[in-house]
């Protein structure tokens, strides 16, 4: 999908792309330069409810213990 940039800099989001990221009238988007290529991130109305669940099954206290265990381990 290509858009254009008109001369205030503005450009439109397709609508395939605003429908898959519900993007909507209002919402925040994060343009990230990494120096070689643009990235845009939709910016959710409430970042901490976006995230709650997201690391539910990743098992994440024993990942925690297995660090903290190689840090000792490191130290000694």
């Amino acid at each position: 999908m290509q858009t254009a940039v008109t001369k205030r800099g503005q450009t439109v989001i397709p609508a395939p792309i605003r429908k898959r990221y519900h993007i909507q009238e209002g919402d925040r988007l994060v343009w990230l330069d990494d120096g070689q290529t643009i990235r845009v991130v939709p910016v959710p109305a409430d970042p901490i409810r976006a995230l709650r669940g997201s690391g539910r099954g990743e098992r994440l206290v024993e990942r925690l213990l297995a660090n903290r265990r190689e840090d000792r381990k490191r130290e000694s």
